[in-house]
């Protein structure tokens, strides 16, 4: 489990924060969602929790364990696959996982059986600087799964993939949290999100605006909709209902003939809108 409680982050020490009273809890077996635009702080905070930038206020916790506790051997529990991949283009696929196995001093994956997880196979022996910008992330997220980490960090993996490679792996992110991980998340995917995300947060202006399930989230923010397409003379129609007013669509309904009816929810993007009055943009 990963705890952040109250954390903020100045750069230039002139009170000015980039992130400010950042709290969320990452459980073990679970996937958390961070979701918001360029400049709202996601990168901060995923640097304070890997250790690359020092915490200044506040605390991050690994398993009851300070972040400013931690020492060498900690990094063989972590995984990270950033949305800039960052391989060696010179090395092979395979080369390079053989590479980053043997700076861990724990147990690794076979580097052959990751390559094949990420549909890299047969481009094992090919070389990573050959790759186009999808292999390379694909060989990035294999990287972070060497160690089979117990906290995975996952900057936009499906950046850039086609659907059935992204597809592919949406399922292996499943698999790491089926097999206990905690997997930290940013992405501008709101579909992604929605689909493997125990929990999300919105991030905007380096503050958490809003945070629970996917699901929570819709009930709370979002209208529930029913659209029922009907003819009328030898037109199609569509009319929209409110769920929250269901007398009006039962007396609808007992008036014209429907062709379709099909529910509708409001989506985490467009939750997001109403929540920051802002869209979700690279």
């Amino acid at each position: 489990m990963i705890q952040v409680d109250h954390v903020y982050h100045d750069y230039e020490g002139k009170g000015i924060y980039a992130v400010s009273d950042i709290s969320f809890t990452v459980q073990s077996g679970k996937v958390f969602g961070f979701l918001g635009p360029s400049g709202a702080g996601k990168s901060t905070v995923q640097n304070i929790m890997t250790g690359l930038l020092p915490v200044q206020r506040g605390e991050v916790r690994y398993d009851q364990y300070s972040v400013k506790a931690l020492r060498t051997k900690f990094f063989n529990r972590i995984g990270v696959s950033f949305e800039q991949p960052n391989v060696y283009a010179r090395l092979t696929g395979y080369e390079n996982l053989k590479y980053f196995a043997a700076l861990f001093s724990a147990p690794t994956c076979d580097p052959m059986e990751l390559l094949d997880s990420v549909g890299l196979r047969e481009a094992a022996n090919k070389k990573a600087g050959e790759y186009s910008k999808g292999m390379r992330q694909r060989l990035t997220l294999a990287r972070a799964l060497l160690n089979k980490p117990e906290y995975l960090f996952l900057d936009e993996p499906t950046s850039g993939l086609d659907p059935a490679t992204a597809a592919s792996v949406r399922e292996l992110i499943k698999a790491q949290r089926d097999r206990g991980a905690a997997v930290f998340l940013t992405t501008h995917n709101m579909e992604l999100a929605d689909s493997l995300c125990d929990t999300v947060a919105f991030l905007y202006g380096g503050k958490i605006a809003a945070m629970d399930s996917p699901d929570a989230l819709k009930r709370r923010y979002g209208k529930r909709l029913v659209t029922v397409a009907y003819q009328e003379g030898e037109s199609e129609r569509v009319a929209a209902f409110d769920m929250d007013h269901r007398e009006a669509l039962v007396a609808f309904l007992a008036q014209n003939n429907p062709i379709t009816i099909h529910s509708q929810e409001a989506t985490l993007e467009e939750i997001f809108l109403l929540v920051t009055g802002k869209e979700l943009t690279a």
